[in-house]
């Protein structure tokens, strides 16, 4: 069986002085977790058990290989701790001589009962024995060795990218992630349940704005086109865009208001005009498209089914934005495609 000596770690560099015994009334309320099913599992259980002041649970997701000399020291060792915030990262493993041994990127941050924090951070080693080849009493898996160190790094930017020879995860996406829980916190209710899993679409964009030098660099910035919902004939969708400025923020779309004439008030009946009165704005963007060579969003919005009478929209990116430089109407209901544009800064006055 293999053996390593158990690195010097956190878990003792948190002790103060008194006595590990707490009475009842004074344990802390924290959720009870005990779970043996995976090795980031167990490293969330031993802090559970510390966090709940059950020593003699936490001392028990140790091997052989013990972090203290004794369970009393053990236990000593956070008289003086008053809870203990833990992460876990991407796990890599290996097999070895019927054993299963998993390396575990880790962080805490431990507050101490006067509420100051300190950060930790390093790599635990757990095994999983082969079950088959066990006599009782059963081992699940433990911890077989681990060193935390102190770290000058925030609790969010402790973790150790991996442990082991695991190979490094890949960087997180921080601004889909904010555009996704953009997503969901203000459409999470009203868009179809199978659209929101779906992933959305992302492109990048580069661009020059308007007073950017010759020899200047382009700018970048990302466009997120998540698909909302659909009918019978329209379906709806919301883009975000990161900017220097504002983070990930939803695009707003330019819509002109009409106030539309027909013969008799009959809408099957002759189409008289169509007049721009006004202009507003809508984060809804109806059977849209992303051009990326002509950086454009389109959209088209039927009024019915045969797509006979519509409106239809194209945005421009300018200066990493998008503005309204056209928009169609379509309001005679006969039977035939033939919009009539109401705006248009695609040509000069």
């Amino acid at each position: 069986m293999r053996r390593a000596l158990f690195a010097a770690t956190a878990l003792l560099s948190l002790a103060t002085t008194g006595h590990a015994a707490l009475a009842a009334a004074d344990t802390p309320e924290a959720p009870y977790v005990d779970d043996r099913s995976s090795a980031d599992a167990v490293v969330h259980s031993l802090y559970s058990a510390i966090n709940r002041h059950e020593f003699a649970r936490a001392w028990g997701y140790f091997g052989d290989t013990k972090p203290a000399k004794d369970f009393d020291t053990f236990a000593k060792g956070y008289d003086g701790t008053d809870k203990v915030e833990v992460k876990t990262g991407p796990i890599s493993d290996e097999g070895a001589a019927g054993s299963i041994y998993y390396n575990v990127p880790v962080a805490i941050q431990a507050t101490d009962k006067k509420g100051e924090a300190k950060v930790f951070a390093g790599c635990y080693t757990l095994r999983q024995v082969n079950a088959q080849i066990q006599a009782p009493p059963f081992q699940p898996i433990f911890i077989d060795k681990g060193a935390l160190k102190p770290s000058t790094a925030g609790f969010d930017e402790a973790l150790p990218p991996s442990c082991g020879d695991g190979p490094p995860p890949p960087k997180k996406d921080t601004a889909l992630e904010q555009a996704k829980k953009a997503f969901l916190a203000t459409y999470g209710d009203q868009c179809d349940k199978d659209r929101q899993a779906n992933e959305p679409e992302v492109f990048s964009i580069k661009y020059k704005d308007r007073i950017a030098q010759p020899n200047d660099p382009d700018k970048e910035t990302r466009l997120f086109h998540f698909s909302c919902s659909a009918a019978v004939y329209n379906e709806s969708s919301v883009y975000y865009m990161t900017d220097e400025v504002d983070g990930v923020r939803q695009l707003q779309f330019a819509e002109p208001e009409t106030d539309i004439r027909y013969e008799n008030n009959d809408s099957d009946g002759k189409l008289l005009s169509v007049t721009v009165i006004g202009f507003r704005t809508t984060g809804w963007a109806v059977n849209s498209d992303y051009d990326q060579n002509a950086h454009t969003i389109t959209t088209f919005n039927k009024w019915r089914g045969v797509g006979d009478a519509s409106d239809a929209g194209t945005y421009l990116l300018r200066n990493g934005d998008f503005s309204l430089v056209q928009y169609d109407v379509d309001a005679s209901y006969d039977g035939e495609e033939n919009p009539q544009t109401v705006v248009d800064y695609n040509t000069a006055p």
